[in-house]
């Protein structure tokens, strides 16, 4: 059977909780519960396993902290003998509107420090990232507020069909593969 890592960034804690900068554990929990799974807290993450015809996905929300995402990413990766074409990882962007859905099958962190760490510890670029907008409609100097700061209903009006397409993209990206997937998502209107 195939294995998939499926990694939701963001920050462990109640009170990070619905920020924008954990909208890939969103992701995560709303594909657990769609699939009825649930996860359990083991080394490094919170972790959950589930199967999607023939594919087993193993997901993954790090309990190292943003920063040092890579840690849980490379020992996950291991444990299961997940190869990096396996890996998607999923990420707020401050780049994209609200809601916007972006897939890429490798690149630059694009100055997010979770992509960042990944990068690092894992020695390579080439691994899948989705990239779900938070929008940047912050004063200049209030970034880290920004993105450390909960959505309010509306936002999560705007967000919650994209985390349903998120979910849809785990699936394609586990059947048929990053370059089919891109093509069939990343032209979608959210």
């Amino acid at each position: 059977m195939e294995k998939f890592l499926i990694v939701g960034l963001g920050n462990p804690g109640d009170e990070y909780d619905k920020t924008r900068h954990n909208t890939g554990f969103m992701v995560l929990d709303s594909f657990a519960n769609d699939t009825g799974t649930s996860f359990v807290d083991k080394r490094y993450g919170f972790v959950a396993e589930t199967s999607v015809k023939g594919r087993k996905l193993f997901l993954l929300k790090p309990t190292t902290f943003m920063n040092l995402s890579g840690n849980a990413v490379r020992y996950w990766m291991n444990k299961e003998n997940i190869p990096v074409e396996h890996l998607l990882v999923i990420v707020d962007d401050l780049s994209l509107p609200l809601g916007n859905l972006r897939l890429k099958g490798c690149g630059s962190n694009g100055g997010h420090n979770g992509l960042g760490n990944i990068q690092s510890v894992i020695g390579t670029q080439k691994y899948a990232r989705l990239r779900i907008g938070i929008g940047n409609e912050f004063q200049r100097g209030m970034q880290v507020e920004w993105v450390l700061g909960k959505y309010n209903a509306e936002e999560m009006q705007t967000l919650a069909p994209s985390i349903k397409t998120a979910g849809e993209i785990i699936k394609s990206f586990a059947l048929a593969g990053i370059d089919i997937t891109m093509n069939q998502f990343n032209h979608k209107k959210q």
